[in-house]
């Protein structure tokens, strides 16, 4: 399950330990951590995804600086792209809300959301690096135009990728 899930457990208090000795509410409160767990994950890619957005503003500035200025429409629609990924990440459903719930989604569903979002950590690595390459290829132009439309494919596919995460909430993955 990972790290984040077993910091979030270590952090429970001595009436939540007791608490966890009624029957069904140790269920119950394991799923809550599992969710708060896939939140942190997700507020982590979130928070990674925006340093990489204003390495984009930055490397837009120095495209403009170094008058490559056929690049600024597909930069443009990159970073309106991964601001949209980073704020779909933000904003997603959970995956369990509450005890009584009209759709219960079990433990292992959980885990495979957590695995998913988990995944798309993995963006954020792809994107650092087009983004080193694009910086690279600036002044000098070479390989520019790939660097750049390297740098708008994983800010669809992030997107596209996470379209996916409805499918995985209802086990259908």
């Amino acid at each position: 399950m990972g790290d984040l899930y077993e910091r979030v457990s270590e952090t429970r208090t001595g009436l939540e330990k007791l608490l966890g000795k009624i029957p069904g509410y140790k269920g119950y409160k394991e799923k809550e951590m599992r969710r708060e767990s896939d939140k942190l994950l997700r507020e982590t890619v979130a928070t990674q995804m925006e340093i990489q957005r204003r390495r984009m503003d930055d490397l837009q500035k120095q495209l403009i600086a170094a008058g490559r200025f056929e690049y600024l429409d597909e930069m443009g629609n990159a970073t309106t792209k991964l601001q949209t990924f980073i704020d779909r990440v933000r904003k997603a459903a959970y995956g369990y809300a509450g005890l009584f719930d009209a759709v219960r989604v079990r433990e292992e569903e959980l885990d495979r959301l957590y695995d998913f979002d988990n995944q798309l950590l993995g963006f954020v690595e792809q994107l650092s690096a087009a983004l080193s390459n694009l910086e690279t290829s600036i002044p000098g132009g070479e390989g520019l135009a790939e660097a750049v439309r390297r740098v708008m494919d994983i800010c669809a596919e992030a997107n596209r990728t996470f379209d996916g995460r409805e499918q995985v909430i209802l086990g259908a993955v």
